[in-house]
């Protein structure tokens, strides 16, 4: 079975949940990182030198980097679903993945921090808005490209929504200002409908 290390509540960790819940595969998954510790042992490191999560062993395959196990497990476990067949559509779901690594990750970290790790008497409310105008803006271009299509790379459900869905729930459910991005919310609304979204994003930020 599938064993994947990493605490549930992690952003990361939920790329990997949600693309096993997608698929139906079952998985065995072990708290490490954040409150339960771990990622910094020996024995953790040994798998992964980064001492970040997740980290996944399938059947003595060691892989960390999030966005590379989801491309990993869709491709194996259901290649031409989540992983698209024509070339040009892959590129276009794997353009995406990398855009929220690059672009959209950086934008909202600081939001993040500030809001849900930081105690309101020693905020940066600087940083926190600064934040916030690039994860809009980065937003914005999401919106317009969600303007004829129903997901990133088509009209089905691909790689490419997972990292981004997982920032939207955030960037939606943050107590700040928001544009009106009606094309990205109603993405995010879809996305909401299915189960394993439910199941493994939509739970408390913390």
């Amino acid at each position: 079975m599938l064993k994947i290390l990493g605490r549930n509540t992690s952003s990361n960790v939920q790329k990997v949940l949600w693309c096993c819940g997608e698929l139906g595969l079952k998985f065995d998954r072990t708290d490490i990182g954040g409150p339960f510790g771990g990622n910094k042992e020996p024995e953790y490191l040994a798998l992964n030198p980064n001492g970040l999560i997740p980290t996944i062993d399938d059947d003595g395959f060691v892989l960390w980097e999030s966005n590379a196990i989801v491309r990993y497990v869709a491709q194996k476990h259901a290649p031409n679903r989540l992983l698209p067949a024509d070339l040009r559509q892959r590129a276009d779901a794997e353009r995406w993945m990398d855009w929220q690594l690059s672009v959209v990750g950086p934008a909202i970290t600081p939001v993040f921090l500030g809001l849900i790790r930081t105690p309101p008497d020693k905020r940066d409310p600087a940083a926190i808005e600064a934040g916030r105008k690039r994860t809009a803006a980065a937003f914005g271009i999401l919106d317009a490209h969600l303007a004829k299509r129903k997901f990133v790379a088509g009209d089905e459900l691909t790689i490419g929504d997972i990292p981004l869905g997982i920032m939207a729930y955030r960037w939606f459910n943050f107590a700040i200002e928001r544009p009106d991005h009606k094309h990205a919310r109603a993405w995010y609304e879809r996305l909401a409908q299915r189960p394993a979204f439910k199941r493994h994003v939509m739970i408390p930020i913390v």
